[in-house]
Parts: C-alpha cells; structure tokens; sequence
C-alpha cells in the first residue's frame, strides 16, 4: 500500500468510528465502559486526534460485531459478500446489509412478534432521507400526520425531519427493508397508502 494510501485508510477511521457508533445508537461512555478505553481516548480517535492502532480497534470491532477491515476501510479482497452480524435495538433486529459506513445504509429489520402494541409510539426527527420496502407482516407508519399501513410488497420513503415512527399491525411479526441516507439521499421510488 502507497504512503498516500495508507494515511487516506488511516484518516478515514474516526468517521467511521463516530458514524458506526451512532448508528447504533451508543454513547461514548457506554462505548467506554463495553471496551475500556477511556472516553477521551475514544473522543481523539472519532477526531482523528489519536492514531488508530490494533490495541484499540480490536477492542471496538467486538463491541460492535464488526470485522476489522470494516473499521479501517481495507481495500476489498475479491468476496464481495457482506458478514454483518445482526444487533438489537428499541425491541427490534437490524441485519445490515452493507459493510460502508456512510452514505447509504441497508438493513433489513425484523420486529418481532408478540403482543398487539396500543397506543401511538413517539415519532423522530432526524436529519436523512428513509425508504422502507415490507417483506413480510404489516408495518403502522407514522409520519407527521399521517397514520399508514404497509403490507408486504408496499414501499414508501420520506424525508427523515418529518416526525416518524413505526411499529407492527397485529401479533405477527414484520420484516422490512430500510435504506436510509444521512445526507439525504433519495430512493426514487413512488409509494401510495393501501387502499382501505
């Protein structure tokens, strides 16, 4: 690997750490007491203030169930299969589809079944851009004021400053497909509600 090279991998880990971790949704606190390393020496490292070195990464890749490779941006060796492990978060699994951190992310995610959910669960706002495709099951989408159905073979996208949430319809469980965009990417794709 050229000099150039390898300080452009070097430089790409912080956004990379840093986007990894809010993915999915982690302090550095929390990140610290999973690997032990000290807040500020996880800080430095998103900053690109610390050097990455294998003491570090080995640790972070664990915690995060990812392969090193990921953390560092390695060139690709030839298999472009992605080995993602899936993660749970809020209730549901997130199997990721897509080994880049950045730019689009793809998951499918499965909330599972069990007990029919009541009530409105509080919607988000954040900055992106969101497509869902459902798989299987029935998916409630709230965004803003609009309260949807999406049964299986039925997308929608949105832009993600609109208040959103989604929960399950029923007792069965629901697989979907998300891409979503930080930066606000768009799918191109148009979706209507089912007709009721």
């Amino acid at each position: 690997m050229a000099d150039d090279e390898f300080s452009t991998v070097l430089h790409g880990v912080g956004p990379r750490l840093r986007a990894l971790r809010q993915e999915r949704g982690t302090t550095l606190a929390l990140l610290s007491e999973t690997t032990g390393i000290s807040v500020s020496t996880l800080s430095r490292l998103e900053s690109g203030g610390r050097k990455p070195t294998l003491e570090l990464l080995l640790p972070l890749a664990r915690a995060y169930g990812v392969q090193l490779d990921e953390l560092v941006g390695a060139p690709a060796t030839g298999d472009p299969r992605v080995h993602m492990r899936p993660f749970n978060r809020h209730g549901m699994t997130y199997v990721p589809l897509t080994r880049h951190l950045g730019g689009l992310q793809a998951y499918k995610q499965i909330i599972p079944a069990g007990r029919e959910q009541s009530g409105r669960p509080e919607q988000q706002v954040h900055e992106g851009y969101e497509w869902l495709y459902v798989l299987a099951g029935r998916l409630r989408l709230l965004l803003g004021e609009h309260d949807l159905v999406l049964g299986a073979g039925e997308a929608a996208e949105f832009d993600t400053r609109t208040p959103h949430a989604w929960t399950r319809v029923g007792t069965d469980a629901v697989e979907f497909l998300s891409i979503f965009g930080q930066q606000g990417e768009r799918m191109h794709v148009r979706a209507r509600p089912a007709e009721k």
